[in-house]
């Protein structure tokens, strides 16, 4: 095997004799300082705003005695009137029961953060190189055993849409322990999480970069951790989980093939930036 090419693992988890030229984005310096950087600026994209009514809690009669002092009470504004339930009881400031917010979320805080688009597509292409070196992918926690990086399956894998076949691929392909990893690693959480629809914690299972989704995705769903993206909705989300890089990641041969062409197109582009700066 040539040292840019990679053999193709078909469907029994075996190497082809039939070898893919890997594209030059995986010989990419490894930046994990940058992937920190640029996965919590495109996380940032997807948190929507909230925050409350500025008039909540404020929608009352209640003001303080005047004079204030003299009158056997605490100075805290109440509700006015008589022969109600609110009549007499303290309101419209913070630290009492219906009272306002001392500090309450606004609207119009800025979570959106930006990120130059040069330094998101380097992020990105670090974050490629990271799935290519072996001892980044263990070290991140996976059990890969002996496998060869980066990884590149048949695109027939695309067409699988159960997920006893999908289970029975990644044994076949020597990840039994990263099977049992995935399975032992979920945990249930307590408390408001449960009702808050997240109740499961799983642990970070295989990426399956693909050009056609046929099902597999749907098949990956059941198996903890693990997920199928397309190429072209490929993220920094999906490679590098909390910023941390070097998910174990599976590339279909068509994947490669549209990286490889994303890659000559993002080096013509360059090169048509430095002659005009030339010019």
């Amino acid at each position: 095997m040539s040292e840019m090419a990679a053999h193709i693992l078909d469907l029994e988890g075996k190497p082809t004799a039939k070898e893919v030229e890997i594209p030059d984005v995986f010989s990419r310096p490894l930046r994990p300082d940058i992937i920190l950087r640029a996965f919590w600026i495109v996380r940032s994209h997807g948190i929507q705003p909230y925050g409350r009514d500025p008039q909540a809690g404020e929608k009352t009669s209640a003001e303080s005695g005047w004079p204030p002092t003299g009158r056997g009470i605490s100075r805290i504004p109440r509700v006015k009137g008589e022969r109600s339930r609110r009549a007499g009881q303290a309101a419209a400031v913070a630290s009492v029961v219906g009272g306002r917010l001392p500090h309450p979320p606004k609207a119009e805080k800025v979570i959106y953060n930006k990120i130059n688009r040069k330094e998101k597509r380097l992020a990105l292409e670090t974050a490629i190189a990271f799935t290519g070196d072996a001892n980044a992918v263990a070290w991140r926690g996976h059990r890969v055993g002996t496998l060869e990086f980066p990884l590149v399956v048949s695109d027939d894998i695309e067409s699988i849409s159960k997920t006893a076949e999908l289970h029975s691929f990644f044994e076949k392909a020597g990840l039994s322990e990263e099977l049992k990893r995935l399975y032992r690693g979920v945990k249930r959480r307590s408390g408001k999480p449960r009702m808050r629809g997240r109740a499961y914690k799983e642990p970070i299972g295989p990426l399956i970069v693909v050009t056609n989704d046929r099902g597999i995705s749907r098949a990956a769903e059941a198996i903890p951790g693990a997920k199928a993206v397309t190429i072209d909705s490929l993220s920094i989300l999906q490679l590098a989980p909390a910023g941390v890089a070097g998910r174990l990641t599976f590339w279909t041969e068509s994947a490669l093939d549209a990286l490889r062409s994303k890659d000559s197109s993002n080096n013509n582009d360059n090169k048509e930036v430095e002659m005009k700066i030339e010019a």
